[in-house]
Parts: structure tokens; sequence; C-alpha cells
């Protein structure tokens, strides 16, 4: 293991092509929902791009489990677009789309809690520890690397118990989205929001630029971060300052997730109505999309919010509580 580590330790993955290179066009370029005008607008589009949470592989932080690695290098990178996509979901609820991040500016105290959400400590949701360890439920060693839906399956489960982000988070089965099931999900939630967790087989948390993705790589090492003693966190390195990287799409592995954020039903309906105009006309669709639960599959039961609950970044100290309640579910992710 320890040669595995070392051999990540300080690794930086480069790609030749950057955000500088971009031709001089009017393109529009979208970045999660929003667009910029390439030609006009380039440093909003990187201000955009840089106000993204990037969780990457880190070192030393405390033993996983008490004996297991102090780092991910090497099979955490798909947990980290994980942590990625959900920090989305969480800022776009609590802080909305159009809020941005500025370095060395005081940010908002819901800021602060969603990122302390993610730190690499056991006690905190989201964090790798939490992660890794709920994967042994769905049959992946702590060290070993998830695939696309796995990472969404254990997200959903660590969800049930943060009562404070209060997020309904959705894995669909056999690539098909119920819409009723959706919704009943979210009624008996008492919530309006749906949450799909999106990752890619190789690790990249991306958006789209004609045929190329501009994405947020995690294949990089860098030292645990913990709260400072007034209780804040060093946000630098959770933020991609340089230029983002690019690739064409068709470089894309096959083995894909999509992740939709809906604040409200309002969303979810419009979302629907333009996935049945834009996507499902398709002859090779990615999903599919269905009024009502297919009658040949099992009763779809709304996963129940667990006796144990969080207020944000805290979590229970232990997944050996986790074995009290029966969190197995059979949905999988939007995948091909």
């Amino acid at each position: 293991m320890e040669s595995v580590l070392s051999k990540y330790e300080n690794q930086i993955t480069i790609f030749n092509d950057y955000l500088e290179d971009f031709p001089d066009t009017d393109e529009l370029v979208w970045i999660l929902g929003k667009q910029h005008l390439l030609k006009t607008e380039k440093s909003k589009l990187l201000a955009d791009i840089s106000a993204r949470l990037w969780f990457t592989y880190r070192r030393k932080f405390s033993p996983i489990g008490g004996t297991g690695p102090s780092s991910d290098a090497g099979w955490g990178c798909m947990l980290r677009c994980g942590q990625m996509m959900l920090a989305q979901a969480l800022i776009c609820r609590h802080l909305g789309r159009d809020w941005n991040w500025e370095k060395q500016k005081e940010q908002p105290k819901e800021y602060q809690r969603i990122l302390q959400c993610f730190l690499d400590r056991k006690d905190c949701c989201y964090s790798i520890h939490q992660m890794a360890q709920m994967g042994v439920g769905e049959g992946k060693s702590i060290g070993e690397w998830f695939g696309p839906n796995t990472v969404a399956q254990v997200l959903k489960k660590l969800a049930l118990f943060d009562e404070w982000n209060s997020l309904a988070v959705y894995v669909s089965m056999d690539n098909t989205v119920v819409i009723e099931d959706i919704k009943k999900m979210c009624c008996a939630s008492a919530l309006s929001a749906d949450a799909a967790v999106e990752s890619r087989r190789d690790s990249l948390n991306a958006s789209t630029q004609s045929d190329e993705l501009i994405f947020l790589d995690p294949h990089t090492t860098q030292t645990f971060v913990d709260t400072e003693e007034n209780g804040m966190v060093d946000d630098q390195t959770f933020h991609c300052l340089q230029p983002p990287q690019r690739m064409n799409i068709l470089n894309l592995d096959p083995s894909v997730a999509l992740g939709f954020f809906c604040q409200e039903e309002k969303d979810f309906d419009s979302w629907c109505s333009l996935v049945q105009k834009e996507i499902l006309k398709e002859n090779l669709r990615m999903f599919e999309l269905v009024q009502k639960h297919p009658p040949h599959w099992p009763p779809f039961v709304p996963p129940a919010k667990p006796e144990v609950t969080t207020t944000g970044a805290e979590f229970i100290d232990s997944t050996e509580h986790l074995e009290e309640f029966d969190l197995e579910e059979d949905f999988e992710i939007l995948s091909i």
C-alpha cells in the first residue's frame, strides 16, 4: 500500500488543452446550467469555474476506520467526484446558483457549513471516511476503487442522516427515471428537492463547450486541511485556481452518470418537459423518463429518515450504528 501511495504522492495531472487556448469565437459555454459567451465573458467563466468546490486526493488525514489508509491517492477519485457533485447541489440549495466565491473574501456561514461536511474526518457526514466505510455495505473494501453507481448509492444513504441539508437523493433503476416515484419520495420527506448524483468512470466533473468538456480533475494529491481554532476552514485548496482543463466529448468513458438538481417541484416539472422535448426524441437515449412506476418492478418505498441524524457537518461517530437501519435500495444511477 505504501508503494502505491508514494506513486501518487505528488501527482498532478497535466493536460495540454487549457481554457486560455480556446478559440476566439462567439460560442456559448455551459457551466452547470449557466451559460457564458466565451468571446466576451471569459473572466466571468473562469470565476464561475473556480467558485465550484474542488475535491481531490488528500494525504495525512486520520486513518480510515482507525487502521486503514491515511490517503485516498490512487483509489478515491470517484468518491471525490461524488463529493463535488453533492457539494454543488448543496450550494444551489443554500446559496443559489448565482452565488460566487472570491479568494480571501469572507463567505456566508452556509458555505463554511457545507465545506465542513466534506472535510477528511470521520465525524463529517460526507467525508472520505464515511463514504469509504459506507461502501463496505455495497461490497467495496476500504481503499478499493468505486464505480459511479456505488458512489451514488453511498451518497443516497448518507443523505438520509443529514437533517440540515434536507436533500432527497434519487438514484434511478435500469436507467429509467420514474416521475411518480420522485414526487412520492419528496412528498414523503416533506421536501421539494431532488438530487441525482453525477460522476463518471474515470473521474472527471465536467461542463460543456460545443463538442468539448471543461472539467475539474480530482487526480491531484493535496495535504489534509482541518478546521482552524476559530472554527473556520482555510478553503484555498478547495477551489481550482489554475485554468481549467478540457477534453473532447468523444473521449468520454461510456460508463457515465448524469446528475440534476431541482430546487422546487416546478423546476422538476420543467426539467421533465425539457427532457421529453430534447432528449427522448433521439433514437439512442442515455436514459428513459416515464410517468408511472412500471408494474413489473418491485414496489417503490421512499427511504425513511433514520433516528440518528446530523445538523450539518457532524456525523455519527462510527458506522457501526448503520447496522441498525435497513438502507438497501434497488436503484441504480442514470448510466450507460
